[in-house]
């Protein structure tokens, strides 16, 4: 077997099982990653020097196909009702022929940190059969300086090979794609999608299970912090702005997706940004738009001019949920530490598509576990196969249902303690619609998004006047310098009146029937910060 790049030689690929490979190329960089990415015909360059790979039939990730090993333990710890299980033996039957597959097979193999804190950082190993797969890990994960890879041992270690068909039937899956967990062993097998951001989630996953029980709470959300210190954190969905509005040239970004909150403050989980980039523009993020159009991006299902090899941000016919993956070092005001002191403003993002929302609300403690159990936004029409003309609520609990191990009155509890603890401001943002529903009114002014957490930020929304929303219950800003007034009140931007008070009726109830399954798990206080049904049903 050839090896190329830095190691430790002492821990190689065969503590891990792997036998009869052709070649391991280690720890390699981004020029040697692009070399054995395109005369392997695994992607092509754009005009921009951006590497540009198609992730075919998978655009996304796929949650029907993520199992999870039942033992002795997980059996009473894992939140089953949001997870599948596979036994031990089908995941080590899988396991043998994921080491099968891999023989005579040239590997890709990395390795690198989960988490910036060192104190509660998972070493992970990370093997690919993709040269781009290989460069997108290295992006997203934080990489160990060159002197500690001779010395490196993985905790967690992850094989993805598409390649591989998984068997339903012998392996207790599905389908031929897989992902499959087994948190005693610490290993992730990833099979048949090529859709990168299968690695990541596993990673993050995996800290979703270890990390509460040490006192820290892992989060699906970006993060930033002011020149005092004052740090923020953006729960929200896939599309509902987290990248875009962390990305605030004035504050410094921790990161676009995962961090943990505990006893040292707020830090990264992750090394790069994985943004999506559906009508990227340069006008609107001209911080992500530059970090993808340069040597170092990863590209995925981005479409290119046949002839120039430009991107064409706008161009969805792949995809809706075109990526781009850069490191975060690309982002101008990024932090090189990805860490922060303790946040002073929990922000929860919600694309609203009904347009029934404020575009800023101040919650107490009991409404933010509320809004976060929730984890609300909704979907449109013609971004997701199967949706109707209408808009479709999502509730996600935890802004990250997927890759919660543990139930969410875990994390739920871990939050509304963190808030009072550290005195914590929470707002809940509509980054969605204003003026009617999808199809009726428009998308949110991005300048108003911006000015108002601005506003909320640097403290001064505090002291303005508040009303109390009368179907939601919390309180909204009636005035803000810089921004239209009418915004500030939905009903307002509507021309039809009883149109939205029958939407926004409508909405309370959805959120009131998601809410049914956590209210015997959660007190009387939040049970009381749900929307206020009665008087919206009046």
């Amino acid at each position: 077997m050839q090896e190329t790049g830095v190691r430790n030689g002492a821990f190689g690929a065969d503590k891990f099982g792997l036998r009869n490979l052709k070649q391991v190329h280690w720890n390699l960089g981004a020029p040697q990653l692009y070399q054995h990415s395109l005369s392997a015909g695994e992607a092509v360059l754009s005009a921009d020097g951006a590497l540009c790979a198609d992730t075919g039939e998978f655009t996304g990730r796929s949650p029907k196909d993520k199992f999870t090993v039942r033992d002795a333990t997980t059996d009473k710890k894992m939140w089953w009702a949001g997870n599948q299980s596979i036994t031990a033996e089908q995941f080590e039957t899988l396991y043998q022929d994921f080491l099968k597959h891999a023989e005579g097979k040239s590997l890709f193999a990395q390795d690198l940190y989960g988490g910036a804190d060192p104190a509660y950082r998972i070493k992970t190993r990370v093997f690919t059969e993709l040269a781009w797969h290989s460069l997108f890990i290295r992006t997203l994960l934080i990489r160990p300086e060159a002197v500690e890879l001779t010395s490196f041992t993985p905790e967690l270690t992850i094989i993805d090979m598409p390649s591989f068909r998984a068997d339903p039937e012998r392996h207790g899956c599905k389908s031929e794609n897989v992902v499959a967990i087994d948190f005693a062993r610490k290993i992730v097998l990833i099979a048949g999608s090529y859709y990168a951001g299968e690695m990541k989630k596993s990673v993050f996953t995996t800290l979703n299970y270890y990390l509460p029980e040490r006192g820290v709470m892992p989060m699906h959300c970006s993060a930033n912090v002011g020149a005092k210190g004052d740090a923020a954190i953006f729960f929200g969905l896939s599309g509902t702005g987290k990248t875009t509005l962390s990305a605030d040239p004035n504050r410094t970004l921790i990161g676009d997706d995962e961090h943990g909150w505990g006893p040292n403050g707020v830090f990264n989980f992750e090394g790069g940004c994985y943004a999506k980039c559906i009508k990227l523009s340069k006008e609107a993020e001209p911080e992500i738009y530059a970090a993808s159009t340069r040597f170092g991006a990863v590209l995925e299902n981005c479409v290119l001019d046949e002839d120039t090899r430009v991107v064409d941000f706008d161009d969805g016919s792949k995809t809706e949920n075109t990526r781009s993956a850069y490191p975060l070092d690309f982002i101008p005001n990024a932090s090189r530490t990805g860490r922060a002191p303790q946040p002073k403003n929990v922000v929860m993002l919600a694309a609203d598509a009904f347009g029934v929302l404020p575009p800023i609300a101040k919650l107490s403690p009991a409404q933010a576990m509320y809004h976060f159990l929730s984890g609300y936004t909704a979907k449109v029409a013609g971004t997701e196969r199967g949706l109707g003309n209408e808009p479709q609520p999502e509730f996600s609990t935890c802004f990250g249902s997927p890759f919660l191990p543990l139930d969410p009155s875990v994390y739920g509890n871990m939050l509304r303690d963190l808030i009072a603890e550290h005195n914590v401001d929470c707002w809940l943002v509509n980054t969605g619609w204003t003026g009617g529903k999808y199809g009726t009114g428009s998308r949110m002014p991005i300048k108003v998004t911006r000015a108002l957490l601005t506003a909320a930020l640097d403290g001064s929304l505090r002291n303005v006047e508040f009303r109390t929303d009368k179907y939601f219950g919390f309180a909204v800003p009636t005035a803000l310098p810089g921004v239209p007034a009418e915004i500030l009140n939905p009903v307002n931007t509507w021309k039809d009146k009883d149109e939205f008070d029958k939407t926004a009726r409508a909405l309370v109830g959805m959120f009131q029937k998601n809410f049914a399954k956590f209210e015997a798990q959660v007190d009387a206080e939040v049970r009381a910060a749900a929307p206020d049904v009665k008087l919206a049903a009046e």
